[in-house]
């Protein structure tokens, strides 16, 4: 029997890289699990058929998280489906580099819509739900860290991201909720590679800094999110946990 088993988790932003592979592997623990696309459908069936065919449970949902009437269905889709809630994943995220006399309006809006507000309005619709022992993975970045160039946006997201996890730790204490980040480093991903991040110099720049010498992989995050999302986590919280392979 896996650690998960009997519970329930929604993760966002789960069609594609690190959010898939979070997914899989929370099903593989015996979790059930609603599993969130924001525009790929077929990335989030495909989630969902990898997980069913190693004999797990999960559902495909869309939905922009940025938008309260989505992130209350995603939420809602666990409760219609498995009629619980003990984990929420919010990993849905986007991110564009520009140095500081680039960046724009648009750009601003968009990444702080969907990393930052997107995370607070899914927790809001989720913490209805969750109970003693439910566990909100926020996944943040490395980034918050190392505060690479070109990344100012990006980066101010993923330190807000880093901000509600404390505040949320100490106001769902006392409902024994725990709130923790999740905080990888580079990972070798699919959004990694759309962004042109990998190949190029701010790659070689991270691995330059990085112990291990290589860039990460979504199953070098994965362990640490069934962790979290378990019982061996129980005198966890408000924590920042960085799976960066060292990098700081």
């Amino acid at each position: 029997m896996g650690r998960l088993t009997g519970r329930v988790a929604v993760v966002t932003g789960a069609s594609k890289g690190i959010g898939a592979a979070i997914a899989k592997s929370l099903a593989a623990e015996g979790a059930s699990v609603v599993v969130n696309y924001a525009s790929s459908k077929a990335g989030g069936d495909a989630t969902v058929s990898a997980i069913t065919a190693a004999g797990g449970k999960a559902v495909a949902v869309g939905g922009d998280v940025s938008k309260a009437a989505d992130a209350q269905r995603i939420v809602d889709a666990a409760i219609e489906h498995y009629g619980r809630l003990d984990i929420l994943v919010n990993n849905s995220g986007v991110w564009e580099y520009a140095p500081i006399g680039a960046i724009t309006e648009d750009q601003f809006h968009r990444m702080f819509d969907v990393n930052v507000l997107g995370t607070l309005l899914v927790t809001r619709a989720a913490v209805k739900h969750l109970g003693e022992g439910g566990s909100i993975i926020n996944v943040g970045s490395g980034a918050s860290r190392t505060t690479p160039p070109k990344t100012v946006i990006y980066t101010a997201t993923k330190g807000a991201v880093d901000a509600i996890t404390g505040v949320l730790s100490r106001e769902l204490g006392p409902r024994k909720i725990r709130v923790n980040s999740l905080n990888p480093g580079l990972v070798d991903t699919e959004g990694a590679h759309n962004t042109g991040t990998m190949g190029s110099d701010l790659e070689a720049f991270l691995v330059g800094q990085t112990p291990f010498g290589r860039a990460g992989r979504p199953d070098d995050i994965t362990g640490i999110a069934v962790f979290l999302a378990s019982d061996d986590s129980a005198w966890l919280t408000g924590e920042h946990l960085i799976a960066s392979g060292g990098l700081r």
